[in-house]
């Protein structure tokens, strides 16, 4: 599922490890207490890495390779429309009753002028995006974080986001698409339009950083903080 909540903060986790890469910003001691299960994660953490390096970076390679570049931003707005409307109702939900409306505009004006959300029209309206998910809500709301943890094909989450993506997943528009194949298809598109829009972030992490798993984990976390609050965390 294209930017679906695993798959954007795996996104934003890598992106936001190259800045701390490049900044040269140490890992804390070993063993860290938010990640107790360490040995567990380094090890999904290297098989995610393997499958990656096996199967996605080939394909968002050739993706990127054959697919013009109006044709590549049409595929990503399209999958951002769709995770517009999650984020209506996590908005709903954390009683931002203002951004909800905003998210509901949106997918309102992308998916008919902007021709089923093929452009982003809507931001020429002024109308930003939020990106909410079932995790940051329950942050919101005050559950913890809990643990950190690497999910086998999914990348860098925490038990209180692990929990948010089942939730994710029932509240996206492609979990109620009848046809399976065309389910499927659509969710294998927006990962591979994802992975191709992180080429060069990954290869950056991978230079700068000397250890990797430490910058992802370290970023993931900050960053979702950063969410649940609204870029504005406590001391």
């Amino acid at each position: 599922m294209h930017r679906s909540a695993a798959l954007r903060r795996l996104g934003r986790t890598l992106l936001l490890a190259v800045v701390i890469g490049l900044a040269g910003c140490a890992t804390g001691p070993y063993p860290d207490p938010r990640d107790p299960l360490e040995d567990f994660n380094r090890a999904a953490h290297s098989f995610n890495e393997m499958i990656d390096r096996a199967v996605l970076k080939p394909l968002a390679g050739g993706y990127q390779y054959i697919t013009p570049e109006p044709v590549d931003r049409g595929v990503t707005n399209f999958f951002n429309n769709l995770a517009d409307v999650r984020s209506a109702l996590n908005n709903l939900l954390q009683f931002k009753i203002g951004r909800a409306f905003s998210d509901v505009g949106r997918v309102a004006v992308n998916s008919t002028i902007g021709v089923l959300g093929l452009m982003d029209v809507a931001s020429n309206m002024n109308l930003p995006r939020y990106n909410e998910d079932f995790g940051q809500t329950l942050g919101v709301w005050g559950v913890g974080s809990g643990p950190f943890i690497v999910i086998p094909f999914l990348g860098p989450s925490s038990v209180r986001d692990g929990v948010g993506l089942v939730v994710d997943w029932w509240t996206h528009p492609l979990y109620y698409v009848d046809d399976t194949t065309l389910q499927w298809s659509l969710v294998g598109l927006g990962l591979i339009d994802l992975r191709a829009d992180l080429l060069g972030a990954s290869r950056v992490v991978n230079q700068a950083a000397l250890d990797p798993y430490a910058f992802i984990r370290d970023a993931y976390l900050q960053r979702r903080e950063s969410l649940v609050h609204d870029g504005n965390p406590p001391e």
